[in-house]
Parts: C-alpha cells; sequence; structure tokens
C-alpha cells in the first residue's frame, strides 16, 4: 500500500513541475472579468474558480470524523453528522489511504459554494475538494462558518466508488 502511495506522490509532483507556463513566482491568481456586469461594476476582479469567500473561522465546536480503509470497506465514521453553523469537522485519517474529502459541487448551491470552498482552506486539490491523506492521523478541518443551513453531501474521490460517501447536515 506505501507503494501506490509514493507512486501517486510521485505522479503528482511530476504533473505539478510539468504545468509550469509563463507565470511568475508568487503569482497564483488569475484576473476574470465580468463583462456581463452594468457598467458600475463591469471590469471587477475574482479569484480564478470565482471564489470570493474569505474562510470564516470556527467560532463553535470541532467534530471529529475518522477515515478509514480495512477489510469491513472504506467509510467516514460517522458517514452522516449534524453540525451548526459556525461548528467545524476535522476529517482525520485512520488506514487504508489515501482519502480526502470532496463535496459533491453539483449539489452545493451556487451561493453557498464560494463560501464552503473557502472554509476549506488552502490545503486543496480542487474545488471543493481537499488534498489527498496518505499517513494515519494526518488532518483536513473545514469550518461550516457562514454556510446555511441545508445537507451537504460530500465523499472520498478515490474511494466513492466503493461508497466512501457521507451527509454533513448544517442546523
Amino acid at each position: 500500500m506505501r507503494f501506490y502511495g509514493l507512486a501517486v506522490i510521485a505522479g503528482v509532483v511530476g504533473l505539478t513541475a510539468c504545468a509550469g507556463g509563463d507565470k511568475r513566482p508568487g503569482d497564483t491568481t488569475a484576473v476574470v472579468v465580468d463583462t456581463s456586469a452594468p457598467a458600475s461594476t463591469a471590469g471587477t476582479t475574482t479569484p480564478a474558480g470565482g471564489t470570493s469567500g474569505v474562510m470564516a473561522p470556527i467560532t463553535g465546536t470541532t467534530h471529529e470524523v475518522k477515515m478509514v480503509g480495512d477489510a469491513q470497506g472504506y467509510r467516514f465514521e460517522p458517514a452522516n453528522i449534524t453540525v451548526k453553523q459556525g461548528d467545524g469537522i476535522k476529517w482525520i485519517m485512520v488506514s487504508g489511504g489515501p482519502h480526502n474529502v470532496a463535496f459533491d459541487a453539483a449539489t452545493i448551491p451556487a451561493d453557498v459554494k464560494p463560501q464552503l470552498d473557502a472554509n476549506m482552506g488552502t490545503d486543496k486539490m480542487g474545488e471543493l475538494s481537499s488534498n489527498m491523506k496518505m499517513n494515519p492521523n494526518e488532518t483536513i478541518t473545514v469550518s461550516f462558518a457562514n454556510i446555511k443551513p441545508g445537507k451537504y453531501p460530500y465523499h472520498c474521490v478515490p474511494h466513492i466508488a466503493m461508497n466512501m460517501k457521507g451527509v454533513v447536515t448544517v442546523q
């Protein structure tokens, strides 16, 4: 299993190195110009990906969810969890990695997506998707501050076919 983890890391490092381009060091934001907006707001900019949210800190309880892969299967424990606005969830890699936390972008309301994406912090591999965690006790922490009440389905990208899914319900 460790060999596969090293192979994944080597592949990611290789792809990252090849993705160079003409970027200058420290130039990590693309500018998107909204030409469909009224003249008073035309030309405003947002970070690449359209995310305009700023990470909101956890102000309530931080709950824990384990990411497990073993002889009983791949799963989140608990898979379904209810939190209050302002709470956070810390997903802990236990076994059977790599694991990550990815919210299903198709089910996240458009007005929630930027804030939830920002609340995932900078340890991400894409919109609404955390980086992979390879080793026991590595964690992913997401704030649910400024997230409106609702149900937010999530999954582990490498193990979605093995039904490693869950739902966060925000009250």
